[in-house]
């Protein structure tokens, strides 16, 4: 086949392509209306899950997952607007890690609130200002985030959903050259994470502190001499070129988000739940609350303790499993869980990510 041909092909299955994205958006449509009536959640992540797993199973190639992944979730976006829009609170501003998270779950057909605290997420949610929260749990580099785990505290949402962002610095500037650079806007964490690159690349140059990545892209705007550490998100927002892409020290960080609401995802085959206990401050109590899990051979992925902040040296223990609350061993190991504890409560079962 000649160019011309090919490209007539192409434009023949763009032709069939959308077609067919609108035959799903008029069924996704009639599901909504279904949904309303039924005063059902238009979010579902199980559901979701399986179609990812499906089509990743039909396709052969040459399109890799990722690039499966990505398309579907910003038609599955769209097609859930259609349905109703759903508007989602992230821990702000816009262009953080928290937004791309935000993003990476939602797909940009979703309305996206930027507020000023973990908590305030919580708050949007619990006040229907918004249908869905999204807020850092923890770190690969870092660890946890306590005012994630102390929020629970107080809070009646639940998890619904789990994702992992990939923590990518990138060194954002209108300079053409790391030699022409005098200043570095940066958030302390990203600092921290670069400064073994800054050390090889940007010995002596002032280092100035922001409140946020995407500040830092802001302030890096403004002055022609300086340079920020951002993500291509605020890169675009500020129209600031990436001078250096990937700069971090360890290229396996990555972030784990909670998406917070209502929902009672059901099980999939490949869950995780979360939940939080506290037992007697005795000797052994611990000891004897997890047994319940090896009891039942179920698998404990994380375990994080905060104080109560109701009495001196009481604790309330936050825990993950792999599993789904109505999978029998963990129902199992939840109900053993309870005899040797003052209280349990389940966070959420939800699918786990990838």
């Amino acid at each position: 086949m000649s160019l011309p041909e090919w490209r007539k092909e192409i434009d023949r299955i763009d032709e069939q392509v959308i077609q067919l994205l609108n035959r799903r958006a008029e069924l996704a449509q009639q599901i909504g209306h279904a949904k309303s009536r039924a005063r059902s959640h238009y979010f579902t992540p199980e559901r979701e899950h399986i179609v990812f797993n499906r089509l990743l199973s039909l396709n052969k190639g040459p399109l890799q997952a990722a690039n499966i992944r990505a398309i579907y979730r910003e038609i599955i976006s769209a097609c859930r607007a259609l349905e109703k829009p759903l508007s989602v609170s992230f821990l702000g501003p816009e262009g953080t890690f928290s937004h791309l998270a935000s993003i990476a779950r939602f797909g940009t057909a979703s309305e996206f609130v930027p507020v000023d605290s973990i908590a305030e997420v919580f708050a949007c949610v619990e006040r229907n200002r918004c249908d869905y929260g999204v807020v850092p749990v923890e770190n690969s580099w870092a660890g946890v985030v306590p005012e994630t785990l102390d929020t629970f505290m107080n809070s009646n949402l639940r998890v619904v959903s789990e994702i992992y962002q990939p923590i990518t610095h990138n060194l954002l500037t209108r300079c053409e050259s790391l030699a022409q650079i005098k200043r570095l806007y940066s958030h302390f964490q990203p600092l921290a994470q670069c400064r073994q690159w800054l050390r090889n690349h940007l010995p002596g140059v002032e280092e100035i502190e922001a409140s946020s990545t995407s500040r830092a892209a802001e302030m890096a705007a403004q002055d022609p001499e300086s340079a920020a550490i951002a993500t291509t998100l605020a890169a675009e927002k500020y129209d600031l070129p990436i001078l250096c892409a990937h700069i971090e020290d360890n290229p396996s960080n990555r972030t784990r988000f909670l998406v917070l609401g209502y929902n009672e995802p059901d099980p999939t085959g490949r869950d995780k739940t979360s939940l939080m206990f506290s037992v007697h401050n005795r000797a052994g109590e611990l000891v004897h609350a997890l047994n319940a899990f090896e009891k039942y051979d179920v698998n404990m992925t994380m375990i994080e303790s905060r104080p109560t902040r109701t009495a001196a040296w009481q604790y309330v223990f936050y825990i993950d499993v792999q599993g789904h609350i109505r999978d029998e061993p963990v129902e199992k190991a939840i109900a053993l869980l309870k005899q040797h504890s003052l209280f349990v409560r389940v966070l959420g079962s939800y699918p786990e990510a990838t």
